[in-house]
This record gives structure tokens, C-alpha cells and sequence, in this order.
């Protein structure tokens, strides 16, 4: 017996009746021979892990535009926080840990360089608009380049679950489709909202006597507590409603008391930091750096690289121009700025008053 159908009859023995197991996977776009040893979610977390784009998360802004420390988040950290989070519910849920893993590692995989900033520029001069969560996914499907060409080939289940992880209210509009994608759109938001405090705190600009005790009476008064009550929360809640499913069906949740106080601690980071004058003043930089770019590309569409030049032919300039901007890492945007807009000196010219 291959060792790879060893593993999934594991997942049979091991994992909840709602889990998503490998061996009922939806599949992916191009058909491809099992691998002897990993389950088809296995391999994408691996791809995704291999991948150029997962590299550049580590110089992609979380929050803050260039902190001076090494401590602050960067997009990879809190992409590693919300996968650590969401193997922990998956565990107490039984679900697939591998599916977990590959959605979490994946799902900020397009977001822009300076996080929002970049992306809010490109989502009103791109036609159409620009969403980080579909971009991820046209970078593992359209951009990364896997073993066959263009895209990583991942399956249905990943793909849905990276793009449904956006947004906050998780009553309103399309979820994904497995558990395991639902506990990413939870996890996404208690690794933010926390991490985010924490670094605040590091950084100076607000303590923790600033932050309301409605919401910390409920939630915690440290980083891990708050982390712990809400996770144990998903847990407790989503297990008892699985107890009361008549029909076999079963959505994610919280209980009302910490959904509320989750709720009110994001409100609070977006009235004091987010849109608090030092962060807009740092975003309004870079946002004039994303825009000034794009236009650039879009006038001189000669200066972009081959690959992003293919795409404008095949799919538009626009597209192209969004394709190779959104790719940057931070550092590579300020330097592709630099070398498009500022002087340059040169030497051995006198320069006499």
C-alpha cells in the first residue's frame, strides 16, 4: 500500500464527519498523478511554501511602512500567526490540518506592497477594482510558475478558501465552502486585531490603558488571553452547534459576547491606528509611490518585464501593469521609484555655484 493512501485512511479514522478529507477533494483544474507519500492538500501547502510570492511576504508591509526594529509583524509573521491560530480550532474541531495550513499560508499571498495603502491605490485606478483576496488568488493560479507553466495548480478547496478569507462579518455574504476555509476567515482576524494592539504598544502610539475595558473584560488582558478566549470560543461554539445540526450541515462561529467584543477591539484599532494620523501619514506616502508607478507603466509599457508584457497583450495593460505592482515587495517598490523618478548623480560633472 502507498503511503500516501495510508495518510487519507488516517483522515477516514482521525478527522470529523464535517472535515474536508483529501480523498473527496473537488481536484484541480489540470489532472495529475497522485504523489506516492502526500495527499493532494499536502502538496499544495508545499508549493506554496516553495513559491517566490510566500518569499516576498517577508518584506510586504503588515501595518507598519519600514518600522526601525526587527520585532514589528511583516505580512509573512502574520501569515504564520493566523496559520499557528487555525491549526489550533482545526485540531479542536477535527478537521484537515493540511487543507488549514495551505489555505492560511496562501491567503495574503496577493496583497500589495504597503499593505492597504497599495491596495486601496489600485483599487480605484485599476478598471474593475483590486482585491487582495482574488489577487492571491490569480497569483497561485495565474502568475507563480508551477511544474506545467503558469499557476501552482492547486485545488478547488485551497483556491475557495484563500478567496473567501476577506472581509469581517462572516453573516454577510459568500463563505467558503469547507470548515477548514471558515476557520482562515476567523483566524485572519484574531491574528490581526491582537498582533496589530501588540504592536501598537511596541511602538508607542497607544497603551493599554487606552484600550476599553468592555473589550478586554471579555476577551483578555494580555495578548495570549485574548488570542486563547476567542479560539476557545470558535471551538465551543462551532461544537456545540454541530451537536444541534439536523441536517448535516454546519457553518463556523462565535458566540455573541466575543464576536462583540472582537467586533469593538477592530473598531477601536481603526479609530486609533489605522486611520490615526501616524499611520495615514506613512500610507499616503506610499500610496503616492503605488500611484505614481502605475501611471508611469501605463505610459512607458515597454519598461515592464517580459512576463508582466505578455500578460498586457494578452489580458490588457491595466492588468499587466497591476500584475507586476502588486508583486513588489516594499524595498523593490521604493527602489523601481527611485530609478524611475529620482536624479540621479553623476559623476565627475563640477557642479560651480
Amino acid at each position: 500500500m502507498k503511503i500516501r493512501q495510508e495518510i487519507e485512511q488516517q483522515e477516514q479514522l482521525m478527522l470529523s464527519p464535517y472535515a474536508c478529507f483529501s480523498t473527496r477533494s473537488r481536484g484541480r483544474v489540470k489532472s495529475e498523478t497522485p504523489d506516492p507519500v502526500r495527499t493532494c492538500f499536502m502538496v499544495d501547502r508545499d508549493r506554496i511554501v516553495h513559491s517566490k510570492s510566500f518569499r516576498r511576504l517577508k518584506h510586504k508591509t503588515q501595518v507598519y511602512i519600514s518600522p526601525v526594529g526587527d520585532h514589528f509583524r511583516t505580512r509573512l509573521t502574520h501569515t504564520l500567526e493566523v496559520s499557528q491560530i487555525a491549526r489550533t480550532i482545526g485540531r479542536g474541531l477535527g478537521l484537515n490540518l493540511d487543507l488549514i495550513e495551505a489555505i492560511a499560508l496562501s491567503h495574503d499571498i496577493g496583497h500589495t506592497p504597503f499593505s492597504h495603502a497599495g491596495e486601496r491605490v489600485l483599487n480605484e485606478l485599476v478598471p474593475g477594482g483590486f482585491r487582495h483576496n482574488e489577487n492571491s488568488v490569480r497569483v497561485l493560479t495565474r502568475i507563480e510558475e508551477g511544474k506545467a507553466g503558469r499557476g501552482l495548480n492547486l485545488t478547488h478547496e485551497v483556491l475557495d478558501g484563500v478567496l473567501h478569507h476577506s472581509g469581517f462579518d462572516h453573516k454577510k455574504g459568500p463563505k467558503a465552502g469547507t470548515l477548514e476555509g471558515q476557520t482562515i476567515f476567523f483566524s485572519d482576524k484574531i491574528a490581526y486585531v491582537q498582533h496589530d494592539i501588540d504592536d501598537a504598544i511596541r511602538a508607542g502610539l497607544l497603551a493599554m490603558e487606552d484600550i476599553p475595558r468592555e473589550y478586554l473584560d471579555v476577551l483578555g488582558y494580555t495578548h495570549s488571553q485574548r488570542i486563547a478566549t476567542q479560539v476557545i470560543d470558535i471551538i465551543t461554539y462551532t461544537r456545540q452547534k454541530a451537536e444541534e445540526s439536523a441536517d448535516g450541515t454546519l457553518v463556523m462561529g462565535m458566540s455573541s459576547a466575543v464576536g462583540n467584543a472582537l467586533a469593538g477591539l477592530r473598531r477601536f484599532m481603526f479609530e486609533t491606528i489605522y486611520n490615526g494620523p501616524y499611520c495615514m501619514a506613512e500610507k499616503d506616502k506610499a500610496a503616492l509611490l503605488v500611484e505614481y508607478l502605475y501611471k508611469y507603466y501605463l505610459a512607458h509599457p515597454d519598461k515592464l518585464p517580459v512576463f508582466y508584457r505578455e500578460i498586457a497583450r494578452e489580458e490588457g495593460l491595466p492588468l499587466g501593469v497591476a500584475d507586476y505592482i502588486s508583486g513588489m515587495t516594499d524595498n523593490y517598490c521604493m527602489a523601481v521609484f527611485n530609478e524611475v523618478f529620482v536624479p540621479h548623480y553623476t559623476p565627475g560633472i563640477e557642479i560651480k555655484e
